[in-house]
């Protein structure tokens, strides 16, 4: 019988401290990070093999050739932002962690822990400085969703005159790079509607995945502008929350040292009347 309490205690205990450890848990901090890290690998990796893909394209279907190693090409360009989408995915992995750490630190289940004073003397300004640097990459974010956009519009494009010159004939139609900013002005790389070259490359599948590619890391961009938006909220509320804790804070810490006062003068009162009265 007292084995049958102590094995119920003990699961009762077991359920107490996961509800308390479920209830320390940021949810809305856990989802922007999901969210985040979602977009950021859809943004990164799609991105990534777009950027090859439209290489090949350049190479095989419109004929560009890589320039010199010190000259500033389409190809070096491409490259540059490749190293970028590497820089991107590791900060922006590495900043989600600090936003979960700085929404465990702000839950309740951690200020019981260690005291709200502990938390709000640092706490103040570690949530004042994130709100900042999350504004600043919600304006980054925007920017790269704004330039992502440019490749599916151009990729759209070529994609639907593939998609309806079936359907239009006697009509001579020519892709010409130097529209786009892609070669200069010099150089003639266009590829028109009659040639085989347009052919091949609307049955191939280069095309297709490159453009939908691109689309995929489109979307990855607007997942991160959601998530930078959600972290600002949270991080608000956060920054509310522990103004208003440190504010309450020296409340009590007035309220205690006058309750001490009033505490200390009435004694001082007691004694001298009962010295009066000896």
């Amino acid at each position: 019988m007292e084995e049958d309490m102590d094995e119920g205690q003990t699961q009762k205990g077991c359920f107490e401290c996961c509800i308390k450890c479920l209830g320390g848990i940021p949810y809305p901090s856990l989802i922007a990070t999901i969210l985040l890290y979602a977009g950021v690998a859809l943004f990164c990796g799609c991105g990534h093999e777009a950027l090859s893909g439209t290489v090949t394209i350049l190479q095989n279907y419109f004929e560009v050739v890589r320039g010199p190693m010190d000259s500033l090409d389409v190809f070096t360009m491409i490259d540059i932002i490749k190293y970028v989408i590497y820089g991107i995915a590791s900060a922006f992995f590495v900043y989600g962690i600090l936003l979960m750490v700085e929404g465990f630190f702000t839950t309740g289940a951690i200020r019981d822990l260690y005291g709200d004073f502990k938390i709000t003397t640092c706490g103040r300004c570690v949530s004042a400085w994130f709100v900042m640097l999350t504004y600043i990459f919600m304006l980054a974010w925007l920017g790269v969703t704004a330039f992502t956009s440019l490749p599916v519009f151009m990729y759209f494009n070529i994609w639907t005159i593939c998609q309806n010159i079936t359907a239009v004939e006697n009509i001579n139609l020519c892709l010409d790079l130097r529209q786009f900013g892609i070669v200069t002005i010099g150089e003639e790389k266009k590829v028109c509607t009659g040639s085989e070259k347009f052919f091949n490359m609307c049955e191939s599948n280069e095309l297709d995945l490159t453009f939908h590619l691109f689309i995929c890391a489109l979307a990855g961009a607007g997942a991160a502008v959601i998530a930078m938006i959600h972290y600002l909220m949270v991080l608000s509320a956060n920054w509310a929350y522990v103004k208003d804790a440190c504010r309450m804070q020296k409340y009590e810490d007035i309220k205690s040292k006058e309750e001490q006062e009033l505490h200390d003068i009435h004694s001082t009162r007691s004694k001298e009347r009962l010295n009066a009265y000896t």
